[in-house]
């Protein structure tokens, strides 16, 4: 690090996602001088008029900060002394990790890096990336020998996309370096922009094991709740009911059966898996975690169809209602969203599905999955299934949407009881 004032530094942000955009308005609101790329020039474009497709970012925060230049210019963020990668870390159809937008923006910085530079990861990944898949190509690309002439960090991100209480400046950030005086610059860097504090971990290793665990738990948890969903169901007996009198012990944790999508939960256990199998060990709990969360929603709609049979209803070219195709409620992220699971396994018994989302941008739902959206729900539907439980959907008067014996399923139980046929 060349500069001694930790905000003399010019900071680079690689990829302007859901976590490179709030963390680079984090740092502007902070008197940083930031560089904001993105290899999608369309994205780069509406940034600068104010537009954030995310809906992270306010349009009035794009438009006062000036010390934030987006760009889509590779040459640009040569000027930077600190370059943070945020790119996105998904995984392939074999559920293998994809490297590839990794290891692309580590050949991007290693083109541009100058002595004394510092990089730092945020995207998740395994134990042991950083230091085994990106320094090496930082080191081919710049020439230049890694902790001698750059040094790097890891710092997880941790954004709730759709969270507008849990920020960038409220979450708790674990910081790590690749020596002790690199640790520290890396946590003092942080610590000028969350004001609840740092964790310093003694590690990259260990701040990449701790972001891989936070999100399998989580998906362990939710595995939990949805294999009692499915006992439950066989014994008649709500689970909801069962988890709220069982919420009532001081130490039981509040988890609720659903699908489990979106870019972390339902892909970051598969990079813990994959570096396990790497090692020679099996993992058999996580596993088996992911399974029972994969098939969830093939669960749902061959629910949806047995509860149709048994209140008379043809199933062959039934109509059927879709409520919400994002990952979450209220977010307009569609990545890795199960809903389609859903969808595809009621189209496999003949019933024609209409999706309704006001949240999801109707072009990346048609491009990512094939399916169109409606605009709003008009006719009437033999089956209705609530997905995800968006604010608006309160404002649905759900029985006038059916027909007379229509199947109301609540996957989120968002709907007063009295008011669906079953739910999860």
């Amino acid at each position: 690090m060349k500069k001694t004032n930790i905000k003399d530094n010019k900071i680079a942000i690689i990829g302007l996602g859901y976590v490179g955009l709030p963390l680079a308005v984090e740092f502007s609101k902070n008197d940083f001088n930031v560089i904001g790329y993105d290899i999608n020039s369309l994205r780069i474009e509406n940034l600068c008029k104010g537009i954030d497709f995310t809906n992270e970012v306010s349009e009035d925060d794009l438009k006062e900060l000036k010390s934030i230049h987006y760009t889509s210019d590779k040459k640009e963020i040569q000027v930077a002394n600190i370059y943070i990668v945020t790119v996105p870390t998904p995984i392939d159809e074999f559920k293998q990790p994809d490297l590839n937008p990794l290891k692309e923006a580590s050949k991007l910085v290693g083109r541009y890096l100058s002595k004394g530079d510092l990089v730092i990861f945020e995207s998740t990944v395994f134990p042991g990336c950083t230091e085994e898949v990106c320094v090496p190509i930082l080191e081919e690309y710049s020439d230049f020998k890694f902790n001698v002439d750059f040094f790097c960090g890891y710092s997880p991100e941790r954004i709730n996309p759709g969270d507008k209480v849990r920020r960038v400046h409220n979450i708790v950030k674990i910081t790590s370096g690749s020596n002790e005086r690199i640790a520290e610059v890396v946590d003092q860097l942080y610590s000028t922009i969350v004001t609840v504090g740092t964790h310093k971990a003694s590690s990259i290793k260990v701040a990449e094991a701790a972001k891989i665990i936070e999100n399998t738990q989580r998906d362990l948890n939710i595995s939990f709740v949805n294999e009692l969903a499915l006992i439950f169901d066989k014994m008649n007996i709500d689970t909801l009911e069962v988890l709220e009198a069982a919420g009532t012990k001081w130490n039981f944790l509040p988890f609720r059966p659903g699908l489990v999508g979106g870019h972390c939960i339902g892909v970051d256990p598969f990079y813990l898996t994959h570096k396990a199998e790497s090692l020679g060990y099996h993992p058999q709990v996580i596993l088996s975690g992911r399974k029972i969360n994969d098939e969830m929603g093939v669960h749902i709609a061959n629910k949806v169809i047995k509860l149709m049979v048994k209140e008379g209803l043809r199933v062959k070219n039934a109509k059927a209602l879709i409520l919400g195709i994002t990952f979450k409620e209220n977010c307009p992220d569609i990545r890795n969203s199960k809903v389609i699971d859903v969808i595809n396994e009621l189209k496999e018994f003949g019933v024609e599905v209409e999706i309704y989302d006001p949240h999801a941008d109707r072009k990346e739902v048609k491009k990512e999955y094939d399916v169109d959206l409606i605009n709003e729900p008009k006719r009437k539907y033999d089956t209705i299934i609530l997905t995800v439980g968006h604010d608006e959907f309160k404002k649905l008067n759900i029985k006038e949407l059916g027909n007379t014996n229509v199947v109301i399923y609540d996957v989120k139980s968002f709907f007063p009881k009295e008011l669906v046929t079953d739910r999860l």
